[in-house]
């Protein structure tokens, strides 16, 4: 007897069909996709202009066996379900995946869930739905739309240029917006102005700012100017003129989306955008946590919206009120600030939220618990009291002159219970009991020269923010947008900062001459709103296309014409070659920097370039150097490999140990802290 015929589900990700085969049991099978399964085709343009920007798709080379196995799959189910991802990207991999296994798209065979637990999995395999051909659209035209965009404007920069550099139609926009506050960096020109702190003493010592003079905001521009008002000053008496207390509040901030979660990753938990979505994809997929077994801990990580289900609230009101008493719990209700085109999904939240943090410590890596810790005590946060401060208010003048200070006293920690704001030193800065009318002996007079500062350089977080705020792109391409630019070299990082190098001005002075819509914000973020038309009012989506390539195409035929071609001298190493003589220069390749002779093609020398950090190694009195594991992980090995293998993954210094006499290495992260790199050794340094 022929066994029976199993409901097969297609995923996208091998880890998501491990949890989802576990929920759904021996009735189903469960595949993966392992991503796309057809795409616009790598070597060439792939959208036929001349035929109404129609997508040349082709299935994606070295995925043949797998498509067969799909296939040979599908022919042995009873039902198909596709169940990729619920957004554009995934709403277009099920089209493709329908198109190649031959599925009617009006049928119902679309499950989607926002989170991967048994009962939302379970729920969805009862409501099937038709593939949404709107998202699928969506995600066709900005496809389309970049390829357009990255395959005719990349080829010109390489001819005109250098090889290997590459223009995208929000990768352009965001380097021009790097490139500008660099710019106004450059051109700042420093002022200088000065402020007075008056401190006094009332039982503890508390300082006021001198704020105004004749009643207005007071500007003190040079030393000549601060002397005549301390003279003033010293004169006079100081009375308490106003004294105000009031009570505030201060209300938790919403759930995560994508954007506001890689923001307080980079700046909490010090992690890149791209880390962030990587280390978030494995809580969404499904971790195996001891005692319960393989589980989605969080909702979908793709998302605008700050929403969240009934069911996620009644869990999380529950939990308040059962850890954390009544008074804490307040029933938030958050909504997104301009239209939503990925509301159907939900704010970023705990699976489960009895799951905390330190109950599944065991069960995750650092980086895991890391981000989990940070999602989890967020949500739990935006749905408790808001925090409140009786906060005082204080004005001690003399004379023409006013001093302010402010100060409060935290009534009810609220939220702040779970999650402290930065700044935790205001949060409970008291004042001591002050009357009006009492007067005040300073103990000090504190002038100080202060000059403006220009704008700070964009951190990945403060870049994202600004994409946020100017609409350009979406959340998830924040990540990749951030790591092309640098694996482009446009922009490098100085400790946090994005900076752009030479050739990210040289690139976006091009673009902004011959594609001027390309790097404006405006027009960019204008660019997005269409695109999302297509998704929410059923805009057709070539007429998108049309729209745009009108203008575009014809800055096209004048860049081929008239851009001219730019030389960049390529940056000497300080070296000559040991087989022609000529000097050898920095070069970028695919695996980073390295060196090549500067008569290439006629000499070929290459070499890499290392990075000796002054400590010789104690094995064979070799320089230690400093290289990259395949993964892209610094450490630090003998320049005598492969004949002497030693290698550390902390920074050694040039110190034994007083213990063990072997080398003393530096630790990673704030402030110094160092320790033996003998592991069977326990010195430790602060």
């Amino acid at each position: 007897m022929a066994a029976a015929k199993k409901i097969l589900v297609i995923v996208e990700s091998p880890s998501k069909a491990k949890t989802i085969g576990k929920f759904l049991g021996s009735r189903y099978k469960v595949v993966a996709s392992v991503g796309h399964v057809r795409d616009l085709p790598k070597s060439k343009l792939g959208v036929d202009i001349e035929n109404d920007f129609e997508p040349q798709y082709i299935s994606i080379r070295g995925k043949g066996d797998l498509i067969k196995e799909l296939k040979k799959e599908a022919k042995n189910a009873s039902k198909i379900y596709l169940a990729t991802d619920p957004d554009r990207e995934g709403e277009a991999i099920s089209w493709h995946l329908a198109y190649l296994l031959g599925i009617d798209i009006k049928s119902k065979c679309r499950i989607v869930f926002n989170e991967i637990t048994s009962k939302t999995v379970k729920e969805a395999v009862k409501n099937p739905r038709e593939i949404d051909l709107s998202l699928v659209d969506a995600q066709q035209a900005r496809r389309v739309l970049d390829r357009l965009v990255g395959y005719q404007i990349s080829p010109l920069l390489w001819r005109k240029v250098r090889r290997g550099l590459s223009a995208g139609r929000v990768q352009s926009a965001a380097l021009k917006i790097i490139c500008d506050r660099e710019n106004l960096i450059n051109n700042f020109v420093p002022e200088e102005y000065w402020t007075v702190t008056a401190e006094f003493k009332k039982g503890r010592l508390f300082s006021a700012r001198l704020a105004e003079c004749d009643g207005s905001k007071i500007s003190i521009a040079n030393k000549d100017e601060a002397d005549e008002v301390l003279a003033q000053l010293n004169k006079g008496e100081y009375q308490v003129t106003r004294v105000e207390e009031k009570e505030r509040s201060r209300k938790p901030a919403a759930p995560y989306t994508t954007s506001s979660m890689q923001q307080d990753a980079a700046n909490k938990i010090n992690f890149t955008a791209k880390k962030t979505m990587m280390v978030a994809q494995q809580l969404y997929e499904g971790v195996d946590i001891k005692g319960r077994g393989t589980v989605g801990l969080v909702s979908y990580i793709r998302t605008d919206s700050v929403r969240i289900s009934d069911e996620a609230r009644a869990a999380a009101k529950d939990y308040i009120i059962n850890n954390l008493g009544e008074a804490y719990y307040a029933d938030n209700v958050y909504s997104n600030r301009k239209k939503d085109v990925q509301d159907a999904h939900e704010a970023i939240r705990p699976s489960y939220v009895d799951l905390t943090p330190d109950d599944i410590k065991e069960s995750l890596t650092k980086d895991q618990y890391k981000l989990y810790r940070l999602i989890w005590i967020r949500f739990v946060a935006s749905q408790m009291a808001a925090a409140r401060f009786m906060a005082m208010g204080v004005d001690i003048s003399n004379g023409r002159y006013k001093f302010k200070a402010n100060g409060n006293k935290m009534i009810f920690d609220g939220f702040m219970k779970v999650n402290v704001p930065g700044k935790e030193a205001d949060v409970n800065k008291q004042l001591p009991g002050l009357e009006k009318g009492e007067v005040l002996t300073p103990v000090r007079i504190l002038p100080e020269q202060n000059f403006t500062q220009p704008p700070a350089r964009f951190t990945e977080a403060s870049l994202v923010k600004d994409l946020e705020e100017k609409e350009i792109g979406r959340p998830s391409t924040y990540a990749p947008i951030v790591a092309t630019l640098s694996e482009r070299r446009y922009v490098k990082k100085e400790k946090k900062s994005l900076v752009p190098t030479d050739l990210g001005f040289i690139v976006t002075e091009l673009i902004e001459q011959y594609f001027k819509d390309i790097v404006d914000a405006d027009f960019t973020a204008h660019m997005e709103q269409r695109l999302d038309d297509v998704e929410v009012d059923k805009l057709p989506w070539k007429e998108v296309i049309r729209e745009f390539y009108d203008g575009f195409g014809k800055e096209l035929e004048i860049a081929e014409k008239e851009m001219e071609r730019i030389e960049i001298e390529d940056e000497p190493t300080g070296e000559k070659c040991e087989l022609c003589g000529r000097d050898m220069v920095k070069k970028y390749g695919r695996f980073g920097v390295f060196a090549a002779c500067q008569g290439y093609p006629e000499c070929k020398n290459t070499k890499p370039i290392v990075q000796s950090i002054g400590v010789k190694c104690p094995s064979c009195g070799k320089d230690i150097i400093m290289k990259k594991s395949k993964r892209g992980r610094v450490f630090y090995g003998c320049s005598g490999y492969p004949e002497c293998q030693q290698s550390y993954w902390n920074k050694p210094v040039d110190r034994k140990c007083p213990k063990c006499g072997s080398l003393i290495t530096e630790k990673a992260g704030k402030g110094k802290k160092y320790e033996c790199s003998n592991s069977e050794c326990d010195y430790k340094e602060e």
